[in-house]
């Protein structure tokens, strides 16, 4: 009988656990490698405390999905996540604390938009009309531009009311990049994807529990059920090439003067983060026959990265009319977006505000945010609870960019939200890389 084929997963992240999750679908024995004591990566649960000391589960970011993210949820149901419990789902609404805004209903595409566009409140009818006419060029070009058009550029027809009260908080909670600096084409597949994939395609899925629970844990549970296994707390410290095209992950306490030698595997699938990977394949490439590690190496190495603030707050009593808003921001009044964590997942009072493209240090994000809440929420009295910076969350999506490819050397591949593909660093994305990766491996 032939041995099943030993795959590592290092990096237990969403795109990791999705990789693993479809190996083991395919027959293969897989052991996933985290160097952190938790599963989810850039998008996990993080423990905190309300003002009073009472214990909460926050997030490391606030995150939402959307209903075109298919595989995100055929992944959360294989491994015993119900997203109709999991997930609040609301029709994509871009409101604003004085109710302008859009707001779709929910009817298939494109009547959704139509209707969302012509009740539009505050929007005069050169608004309408100029989105409207953008809107049906970008679909008979077939969502498609120039790579070197950034978004601004794409929508110079619009209005400044649509650019300050659609595109750019769109444009940004999606790529985490600013309309000026953000890729077109990117910005165009996400717009397909969303409002033109078919009816509840633009929905915003809102998590009702933690990010650790929606996914990389219950992931991770089904994992080992299924006969494989996921190691927290083990850094792989560099890669090891064997004879026979076999691979070592030699982890911190392993290798010569360890008790057991490293375990060989038939593939490796790089899920880390792109700098971590990065790491591991620079160490390859001095190393004979493996020149190819030095240039998809030097692509990882070349990514510049965006940071997110997620800013949670909390006062007795507070609550949003909308368990989402967006909010009008400026250099001093930096959050795009508001949660209301009470009717999410009960944890009341509690407010998450969202800064996309963060620039600044923590404290005086922190200061700016409350003050914003005051003047734009009337909620004066709001105390920060935690404030958390992912510096490196994703990376700056901008024109033309060149993201390394999925295959790096014969055994060795690498998956994860900045690999090459057609959407931004989102979730989706990186799930999407994780069970390619899988696909391209024969089966066991």
């Amino acid at each position: 009988m032939k041995a099943a084929v030993k795959v590592a997963v290092i990096g237990a992240g969403w795109a990791g656990m999705a990789a693993a999750v479809a190996h083991q679908q395919a027959g293969r024995q897989v052991t996933v490698f985290e160097a952190g004591r938790t599963v989810g990566g850039r998008a996990r649960a993080v423990p905190g405390a309300l003002p009073d000391g009472t214990p909460v589960m926050l997030d490391n970011g606030q995150h939402i999905l959307i209903g075109a993210y298919s595989e995100c949820l055929r992944l959360m149901r294989l491994v015993g996540v119900d997203p109709d419990t999991a997930l609040l789902r609301l029709p994509l609404t871009l409101q604003f604390p004085d109710g302008q805004g859009l707001q779709l209903p929910d009817l298939p595409p494109p009547l959704d938009a139509l209707l969302g566009l012509a009740r539009a409140p505050g929007w005069h009818w050169r608004d309408k009309l100029a989105l409207l006419r953008s809107a049906t060029t970008w679909q008979l070009r077939g969502f498609r531009c120039a790579p070197h058009l950034s978004v601004a550029q794409l929508c110079a027809a619009l209005t400044p009311r649509l650019m300050a009260e659609f595109i750019d908080p769109l444009c940004v909670s999606a790529l985490n990049t600013p309309a000026r600096e953000a890729s077109g084409q990117v910005f165009l597949r996400v717009l397909q994807d969303s409002l033109f994939s078919g009816r509840g395609g633009s929905n915003l899925l809102l998590p009702r529990t933690d990010l650790g629970a929606l996914f990389p844990e219950a992931a991770a549970r089904w994992l080992q059920q299924q006969g494989g296994q996921a190691m927290t707390g083990q850094r792989v410290q560099r890669l090891q090439p064997l004879p026979g095209g076999r691979w070592q992950a030699v982890c911190a306490g392993s290798g010569p003067d360890a008790a057991a030698p490293p375990e060989a595997f038939d593939h490796i699938t790089l899920a880390c983060p792109s700098w971590e990977a990065s790491r591991l394949v620079q160490g390859l490439a001095n190393l004979p026959g493996l020149a190819d590690a030095r240039r998809w190496s030097a692509a990882a190495s070349a990514l510049r990265f965006e940071a997110i603030t997620t800013v949670y707050a909390h006062a007795s009593g507070a609550r949003l009319p909308r368990p989402m808003l967006a909010l009008r921001h400026t250099a001093d009044r930096p959050a795009q977006f508001v949660f209301d964590r009470g009717p999410l997942n009960g944890q009341q009072g509690l407010l998450a505000f969202v800064v996309s493209a963060s620039d600044g240090d923590r404290a005086r994000l922190e200061q700016q945010v409350l003050q914003q809440a005051a003047t734009q929420l009337a909620l004066p009295g709001l105390q920060a609870v935690q404030t958390v910076v992912e510096k490196r969350a994703t990376f700056a999506c901008t024109p033309g960019l060149q993201r390394p490819g999925l295959q790096v050397l014969p055994g060795l591949s690498a998956c994860g939200d900045y690999v090459q593909g057609p959407y931004p660093a989102t979730l989706e994305g990186a799930v999407r890389s994780g069970t390619a990766i899988a696909a391209c491996l024969p089966s066991a």
